[in-house]
């Protein structure tokens, strides 16, 4: 009896991949780590606890470095160890360093913020919210099963409703934090029911089994696998910020800390873009036909309202600045969603998914850069009007200066080189696939943007009204601006760079 439940115990165990899960592992641990240090922590000290932060997710980055050898996996079938749970491959490392880098630089402005804040923010539940749901955004892309990847989708949004409403007080952030979730959880729900539809069609949640076995469903179930597709689909753009599931997102920005907005618009992105190209490129790439066509009409719907929404914003309305950012960042998600849709015509997915990465590295460092100024502007002007930086360059010459090629950046204009490669790179995709007429959507868009990312510009060189009143720039303020303007030099000199590092392997 003991000789045959011993051969049936050692395949229930599954072994261990430690260096594989390190990144999210370390970033769940000094969360641990940060919450219970902070019972114990005198008041005068709760800095402390930043900077054990910001020294964890550098930490989680690093651990990325031993994994470039080649690819891991681990939490795999005993009987088929070519399917696994967790997947540390090239997509998985670059989606990984853009997440763990845009929660540092998000972790920086937040040193300053809590400061500020006088106690206004609770430092201990911050730190541990933001690390949870770093640690939850890393541990998505290498999901190869959709169990996982809801769990890891949840561990990433759960944390994100509690730090936007974290102010003590503030009706504006609860608010938000009310849209944000409600929102949130009506996409996980529509995700979740997707889901349940196509494992009672497949019987099989991991990724690769599914895109094996749903060619060949039973007719009787065919019906219920397609509805299974469109609402997994649907659930995943609510994550996107895709209109019409956007309306969340000026809100949420206004009524968050700003560090914690400048973490959505970057990091949440990326989550709801990464389980997207999982769910349609690796799971449902026979469902092509299905996906294709939406994603198509979605990105040009979404970059249009975005567009259209930054367009309309008044420089004298108070949290103009940020709002603008946040019709911006859905306008942008338009442009991300273009590459995803050309894969279900292109003969080369691989090469529109890079396309994709590539825009959201460029993204996430400029537009990183772009909150961390707004946040200095806020730490003296708290409406944060687009009025509010008109003659910054005689206030603060540098941050003027790394402003305005943030925007011309963003715009695709000289010299801001990065994000007009970006755009030409987002552009053919749509081309080669035969999506002529989303590239001249995107072109139109492309124009639009122009006109309020210039007159933004313009407005940082115009003469000061009244005497130009300079303040000193937080260290942390000062490192994530340096940071992220070098990054958006560097790869404006050599674009090329960012699409080779952005080669995701993923097939």
């Amino acid at each position: 009896m003991s000789s045959l439940a011993q051969p049936v115990a050692e395949s229930l165990v599954q072994s261990v991949d430690w260096l594989a899960i390190a990144p999210p592992t370390i970033a769940a641990v000094v969360a641990l780590v940060v919450l219970v240090a902070d019972l114990f922590v005198a008041e005068n000290k709760k800095a402390l606890l930043g900077w054990t932060s910001v020294l964890g997710l550098a930490a989680a980055a690093l651990l990325l470095l031993p994994l470039l050898d080649g690819d891991r996996s681990t939490f795999c079938l005993t009987g088929d160890p070519g399917v696994c749970s967790y997947t540390a491959d090239r997509f998985t490392l670059v989606i990984q360093f853009l997440v763990l880098g845009g929660a540092l630089l998000a972790a920086l402005l937040s040193v300053t913020a809590l400061k500020d804040a006088n106690k206004g923010l609770p430092e201990g539940e911050f730190w541990f919210l933001l690390l949870s749901s770093a640690a939850g955004a890393a541990l998505l892309p290498a999901s190869r099963d959709l169990a996982t990847l809801i769990v890891a989708l949840e561990v990433a949004s759960l944390p994100a409703f509690a730090l936007v409403g974290l102010r003590y007080g503030d009706r504006k952030s609860s608010e938000a934090a009310l849209k944000f979730f409600l929102s949130s959880v009506t996409a996980t729900a529509v995700s979740l029911m997707g889901i349940s539809f196509v494992y009672a069609s497949t019987g099989t949640l991991y990724l690769t089994q599914i895109a094996e076995r749903i060619q060949n469903v039973d007719g009787q179930l065919e019906i219920l696998t397609q509805t299974g597709v469109v609402l997994t689909l649907v659930g995943f753009a609510f994550k996107t910020a895709a209109v019409p599931f956007h309306f969340w997102v000026p809100d949420t920005y206004v009524g968050a800390p700003l560090p914690v907005a400048a973490y959505l618009s970057v990091v949440g992105k990326a989550v709801g873009f990464t389980g997207l190209i999982l769910v349609t490129v690796v799971a449902l790439p026979s469902y092509a036909d299905v996906w294709g066509p939406a994603l198509a009409a979605l990105a040009a719907l979404t970059m249009t309202v975005g567009n259209v929404g930054a367009l309309r914003q008044q420089a004298t309305r108070a949290y103009s600045a940020v709002r603008l950012l946040a019709w911006s960042s859905v306008g942008q998600a338009g442009y991300l969603l273009v590459p995803i849709a050309a894969a279900a015509y292109s003969d080369d997915a691989e090469r529109s998914i890079g396309s994709t990465v590539a825009y959201a590295l460029m993204y996430a460092a400029v537009n990183l850069g772009a909150f961390a100024v707004a946040a200095l502007v806020g730490r003296t002007k708290p409406l944060n009007r687009i009025s509010d930086y008109r003659g910054l360059y005689a206030r603060n010459p540098l941050s003027a200066l790394i402003l305005a090629f943030f925007l011309l950046c963003l715009a695709g204009l000289p010299p801001g080189i990065i994000g007009l490669f970006a755009k030409v790179t987002v552009f053919s995709a749509a081309v080669d696939a035969g999506l002529g007429w989303l590239a001249v959507i995107m072109a139109v868009n492309v124009v639009i943007a122009l006109y309020y990312y210039l007159q933004w510009t313009a407005l940082l060189f115009r003469a000061p009204e009244g005497e130009p009143v300079k303040h000193l720039v937080p260290a942390p303020v000062t490192a994530t601006m340096a940071l992220t303007g070098v990054i958006a030099v560097a790869l404006s000199g050599a674009p090329q760079l960012i699409l080779r590092f952005a080669d995701t392997g993923l097939f």
